[in-house]
């Protein structure tokens, strides 16, 4: 559900930049680093209050290490080279967009600021679908890739909104290793994303 109402917003923001003069008007760039820089403070706030997870987290296996190394590796390698051979977009391109793992808001922001709209907005839909299809799709890759598949394929949102998902269908005993791999995911995003795009800039 959440997935379906940052698509209304954003369509809700094109609807209004289109047909009310007064919001073409506005700073985008100015309120985009805004939300950026309110974004990056909330993410700190919500990491750093949840003492309770951190304090699980203390208990993970050093060998788990390996499954957000592995799941940032695949998100980056493989939407790199799906763009840079299929689509008009370079493999630093794709790559970034895959950095993005599944957190939408802040690396849709990100790109946009970095590298323009149109990557933003491809950034936006592509993290966004990521979600909805780790949503729909946890149970068959569980059933059939293991259940460390539907954490890799929630990304950084195997911390929240798709944990419901894959500890019903993974088992209760692996909510904490979710929790764990998205919560790396969720750091790492920013400073990959920025990396990437920063890299032979």
């Amino acid at each position: 559900m959440s997935s379906f109402k940052i698509i209304a917003a954003f369509f809700a923001g094109l609807g209004c930049a289109l047909l009310l003069p007064f919001f073409q008007k506005l700073p985008a760039e100015t309120l985009s680093s805004m939300a950026l820089y309110l974004l990056l403070f909330l993410v700190g706030v919500s990491i750093g209050g949840r003492r309770e997870t951190l304090q699980m987290l203390r208990g993970i296996r050093p060998s788990l290490l390996l499954l957000p190394l592995m799941v940032a590796s695949g998100s980056i390698l493989a939407p790199g080279l799906v763009a840079a051979l299929f689509l008009p977009l370079s493999f630093q391109e794709g790559a970034a967009v895959g950095a993005g793992m599944g957190y939408y808001s802040l690396s849709s922001i990100l790109i946009t600021k970095i590298s323009g709209e149109t990557l933003g907005l491809i950034a936006l839909l592509s993290n966004i679908f990521r979600e909805i299809l780790a949503l729909t799709m946890t149970p068959l890759l569980v059933r059939y890739c293991g259940r460390l598949s539907g954490i890799a394929a929630g990304g950084a949102t195997a911390m929240d909104t798709t944990l419901p998902v894959i500890v019903r269908f993974t088992g209760k005993e692996f909510a904490i290793i979710a929790v764990f791999s998205g919560l790396v995911l969720t750091l790492c995003t920013p400073v990959l994303v920025t990396a990437i795009l920063s890299y032979g800039a």
